[in-house]
């Protein structure tokens, strides 16, 4: 089954969330991203959330890559 919407995965098929307590959705420079926070205090981007398709050009916004 394809889901084609914006919406997270999380949202759709929901886990537990005791494993993933380190991960939010946070604004950065008026973009949501889908975010894991490390150990260091650092951003990793798991998921932009955008409805632009340039958004998904930026390569500031890979996933990996550290805000």
């Amino acid at each position: 089954m394809i889901l084609y919407t914006p919406m997270l995965e999380s949202d759709i098929f929901p886990e537990d969330t005791n494993s993933h307590s380190n991960r939010s959705v946070i604004i950065h420079q008026n973009r949501s991203v889908y975010v894991e926070k490390n150990k260091d205090g650092k951003y990793q981007i798991l998921q932009l959330l955008s409805t632009d398709p340039h958004d998904f050009m930026n390569p500031s916004y890979q996933p990996g890559a550290i805000l």
